[in-house]
This record gives structure tokens, C-alpha cells and sequence, in this order.
């Protein structure tokens, strides 16, 4: 029975692509391990404040997330 854990910046994402992670996901599970195991595939999504997440010693912000939005656009 898989555990899927998913670290995220809270509010970076809305509850529809919250869910579509969870589904998307499962679906990844699925497609490795078999039909049976769909029932049993738990995904579980933990927010994280902002400014408790940090990248080269820098605490990642709201901000610094849409930043990055941009520059992928």
C-alpha cells in the first residue's frame, strides 16, 4: 500500500490542482503497480508556510514562487 507524500508552499496551489496532483498521481502508481493497487494508493499533500521552505539557504516566498512562474511562463 503506497504513501505518495507531496511537499508543497501553502497557497501556491488551488484545492482543483490539489486534487488533480492527488489524481494524476495515484494514476502514476497505478500504471506501475496494477489496477488492484488504485483502492489502496494513499496521496497526501502537507503544506508548508512560506518562509519555511528554503532553497540555498533562502526561505522561499509567495513571492519568490510567482517569480518563478514567470520565468518558466
Amino acid at each position: 500500500m503506497p504513501l505518495v507524500t507531496v511537499h508543497v508552499i501553502e497557497k501556491v496551489f488551488t484545492p482543483e490542482q490539489k486534487q488533480e496532483i492527488i489524481a494524476k498521481l495515484t494514476d502514476a502508481m497505478v500504471s506501475i503497480e496494477g489496477e488492484p493497487f488504485r483502492s489502496v494508493t494513499w496521496v497526501k499533500i502537507e503544506e508548508v508556510r512560506e518562509g519555511h521552505w528554503g532553497i540555498g539557504g533562502h526561505g522561499l516566498t509567495l513571492r519568490d514562487v510567482e517569480r518563478m512562474k514567470q520565468v518558466r511562463g
